[in-house]
């Protein structure tokens, strides 16, 4: 019996269900195909994608899946980002909702609300990416505070600091009064006087 109406929710979610239970993105190292790999920008752990996102994540799809027909033993790996600052503004709001503040709370029982947070937003995201149909490799999946990338930043953030490539020095720090913390430059609104 014909459809009367395309339901996409239903339709979309049946397809890539079965292409995950078939792993027809699963990349296998013992392959001896040539390899082909994509790092997934990994989005912050806001909750929400936004358009940029799409479009970006459709065109690295098209890459991906292109190379996989071609016979490439492909991997597009998905993560996501701790994406601190970001992070930190989206649990201040949802405190304040609650007419907490975050400074009343203290850092680490906030810390603990950040990381309470982390699993929430990862997943939300996860589920925006796989109804884009996205054909990446779940069970690879990484976090910017995964254990090893974590100590891989170290390792090479003490390297550079060795070597001279990183240094302390005086300078201008960007300094939020209200949310009491560094910015980066790109936070920065400047003004004309």
């Amino acid at each position: 019996m014909p459809l009367s109406e395309y339901k996409s929710n239903l339709i979309e979610e049946k397809w890539y269900k079965q292409w995950l239970e078939n792993n027809l993105f699963f990349a296998n190292p013992e392959n001896s195909e040539e390899p082909f790999s994509v790092v997934m920008p990994p989005p912050n752990v806001t909750g929400k994608l936004h358009i940029g996102h799409a479009l970006n994540m459709t065109l690295q799809d098209i890459s991906v899946r292109y190379k996989r027909m071609k016979g490439f033993n492909t991997l597009w790996l998905p993560g996501f980002d701790h994406a601190g600052i970001a992070t930190q503004w989206v649990v201040t709001r949802q405190l304040e909702e609650k007419g907490i503040n975050r400074f009343d709370l203290g850092r680490e029982k906030f810390i603990q609300k950040v990381w309470e947070w982390v699993p929430i937003a990862r997943d939300a995201i996860k589920k925006q990416i796989e109804r884009l149909g996205a054909s990446c490799d779940w069970s690879k999946k990484r976090f910017t505070l995964d254990e090893g990338f974590a100590r891989a930043v170290r390792y090479a953030f003490s390297n550079l600091y060795k070597n001279g490539y990183i240094f302390k020095a005086p300078y201008i720090v960007n300094w939020d009064p209200k949310d009491r913390t560094a910015i980066s430059d790109l936070e920065v609104e400047y003004e004309e006087e």
